[in-house]
């Protein structure tokens, strides 16, 4: 597997495969904020608006690739704009095709986002998960602190309103700064 950042360019490039990867990802069950049937064409809209965040520096997105060139995997951080939240990202999309997961996919993306923020100065990261998720064993296993659980958060991409459970992980930060 080829983990790398993307620019917004490459980000573009990539938009039809990862639009293929977030519309597997709502159809197997995952709550990442989209509704099933997720349309394709919706999905492409969304990545492609994305481009715009890559290219003002408010979030990173990596992918992993197979050998054979496709995407298998993403990751995403977003950063803030307020000067008083500069120390801080939120991990969101984590993603892995259903094929390639149970191999330690998601631990790499995780990892890679870890060390990219560390890097950036980031000190603290956070996210929200559906509760009783399989990606809350991934975010345990990683050393993410459980903060708590919100009742009816948001919908499951079958529309029911499930849990949500907030995690944030401090990093050492890498970078210099002055």
């Amino acid at each position: 597997m080829n983990v790398m950042r993307l620019d917004a360019d490459q980000l573009l490039a990539a938009v039809e495969e990862l639009a293929d990867l977030l519309t597997g990802t709502v159809h197997s069950g995952a709550s990442i904020g989209f509704l099933a049937p997720l349309d394709r064409a919706a999905a492409v809209a969304w990545w492609t608006e994305w481009a715009a965040g890559v290219a003002a520096g408010q979030l990173a997105v990596w992918v992993a690739r197979e050998e054979g060139g496709r995407v298998a995997g993403t990751v995403s951080l977003a950063f803030p704009d307020k000067p008083n939240s500069r120390h801080r990202a939120e991990l969101v999309k984590l993603m892995v095709h259903r094929d390639a997961r149970g191999q330690g996919l998601g631990r790499m993306l995780l990892d890679t986002a870890e060390r990219a923020a560390a890097e950036a100065g980031i000190t603290l990261l956070h996210l929200d998960t559906e509760t009783d998720s399989l990606a809350e064993r991934l975010y345990r296993s990683a050393g993410w602190t459980r903060l708590g659980a919100i009742p009816d958060y948001a919908a499951s991409p079958a529309g029911v309103l499930r849990p949500t459970t907030i995690y944030f992980k401090q990093v050492e930060a890498t970078a210099l700064t002055c």
